[in-house]
This record gives C-alpha cells, structure tokens and sequence, in this order.
C-alpha cells in the first residue's frame, strides 16, 4: 500500500509540472499533493494488476481520478458548499488562494484528468482509451458526482423529495461511491477482464464506497481534528444528512459492518493483499470506536 501511494505521488508530481500562469499551477498542485490514502488511484492499479492487466498501464487513468476526486475536495471546501477551512490538516485550497483561484483550479484538474489519461496513457486500446474516457465523463457529472452533490446540497434541513433513506443511499452512491467505481471498472478494462467480472468489481465498489462514507460518518462524531485533517462535527452542526443522524451510531456501525461483509465476500476470490489491507484498516478502526 505504502509502495504503490509514493508510485502515485510521484506520477501526480511528474503529470502536474509548474508552468504559466503559476498561480494556477500551485493551486491545483496544492490540494493535489497534500497528504492522502490515494485509495482510489489504489484500487484502480490493484484492480488492474489482479485482474491480469498491466499496472503502469493504468497508472495515468488512476492519476486521472485522483485529480478528479481532488477537484471534488476543492469545490466541496467553498463558502457556497460545506464551507470548510480545512482539508487534510491544512487550509482548504480557498482560503490559501482565495475563491476565484480554488474555483478555476478545481475546473483545470476535471479537464487535465481525461487529456492525462489521452496523452499519458501508453499500450492501451482506442476501444480501451473511448471505454475509459466514457466512465470518467459519466461519473465525473451529472449522472454521478455532480449529482450527488447537488442532492447533498438540497437535503440540508430535511428537504428530502424522496425518503430520508433513499435520499440518503442516492447522495453516497453518487458522491462517494461513484469514484471506487470508477477506478476498479477503469482497472478491468485495462486489463481486458469479462464482463462478469467487471460487474462484480463494480458491486464491490458500492459496497466499499457505502461502508466508507459511513466509516466517514461515524469518525466525523467521535475522532479528532488531527485524526481526520478536518473540521469535525461540521455535519451535525449544519444539518446534514448522514448514516449517524439518521440511524443512530450503533446501527450505522451494524451497517458498516454489512456493507463490509460484502465487500470481503467477493474480494476474498482475488490475490489481492492491497484492497484486503484497506478493508482491514478502515474494519479496525470502526471497531475501536
């Protein structure tokens, strides 16, 4: 895990040089490089490698949704969303290179992401590389993060069109869910895997991406600003809908354990050290809690 993280790291620093005009550049190599599990950039190598594929093949399509999801964090942090000071122990991207910069450094890291994938991207298919940018527009908009988001945005005080449940499910496949999905589809077109397996991968990402936000939720009620980097309880104070508030932190637990259950029900098929190691890192610190 911690040898594939330094791989990506480096790879994001050689895809994001400095040019003109710098200020750009620094805003959106700032968040990008700011210290982070890199767990989809992960999963979409490891996918690729335990599916048979090449692993540096995939190397720009993971850099790619890394940038994607560091665009997210970006927008996430502004006055007009959750209004966040704090992303990953420093200060969010806007309050070090005001709004305007933050805003147009998370639209050029959503618009570097497919030209690094088209320009980066060696050995693979036209078919692969079309596949590729497909799942990244999909889930990039719209119908996925952008979508999540807005919802997000529309439930705070209990505005809910559908049920708080479903409302609930609909914001975290989208806005959390959505970018492990992307990143182990993306892995097995690399590596050529049957449709089968690819819709398999693809379950295993929902599960994974519904137990990580809830192993979210839960740490934003009882860690520390130190242990998440951010500002904690800011959910609660602002009304948000979250598996805690609505379900209680005993069954949101029980639901993260479901959700896991599930997940180690079909990766436990594959030879993969690496996505068992995430799960039981994130399995054992729901357990101290």
């Amino acid at each position: 895990m911690k040898e594939l993280i330094k791989l990506v790291d480096e790879y994001l620093d050689k895809y994001l040089p400095i040019s003109y005009p710098e200020d750009i550049f620094k805003a959106m190599k700032y968040t990008l490089s700011l210290p982070g599990k890199r767990l989809r950039p992960v999963m979409c190598l490891e996918t690729a490698r335990m599916l048979g594929g090449d692993m540096m093949k995939a190397m720009p399509t993971a850099c790619a949704i890394e940038m994607l999801h560091v665009q997210s964090l970006i927008h996430d942090d502004l006055p007009c969303m959750d209004n966040d000071d704090f992303r990953r122990g420093k200060p969010s991207n806007h309050k070090v290179f005001g709004e305007a910069n933050a805003v147009l450094a998370g639209d050029a890291l959503l618009t570097l992401a497919p030209q690094t994938i088209i320009e980066k991207s060696a050995g693979l298919t036209s078919e692969q590389l079309v596949q590729i940018i497909h799942e990244y527009t999909k889930f990039a908009g719209a119908y996925g993060l952008i979508a999540g988001q807005v919802v997000d945005i529309e439930s705070e005080g209990g505005k809910y069109i559908k049920s708080p449940e479903e409302t609930l499910d609909f914001i975290h496949l989208n806005k959390t869910a959505v970018l492990f999905r992307l990143a182990v589809r993306c892995g097995a077109i690399i590596a050529n895997a049957s449709k089968d397996t690819a819709e398999e991968m693809d379950e295993f990402a929902k599960n994974f991406g519904l137990a990580f936000q809830i192993y979210d939720d839960i740490m934003d009620e009882t860690s520390t600003f130190e242990e998440m980097g951010k500002t904690i309880g800011k959910d609660k104070n602002s009304g948000k809908l979250t598996y805690v508030s609505l379900y209680g932190l005993e069954e949101a637990k029980q639901k993260f354990n479901s959700m896991l259950k599930n997940c180690y029900a079909i990766i436990d098929k594959y030879d993969t050290k690496v996505i068992k190691e995430i799960l039981n890192k994130i399995k054992s610190r729901i357990s101290g809690v």
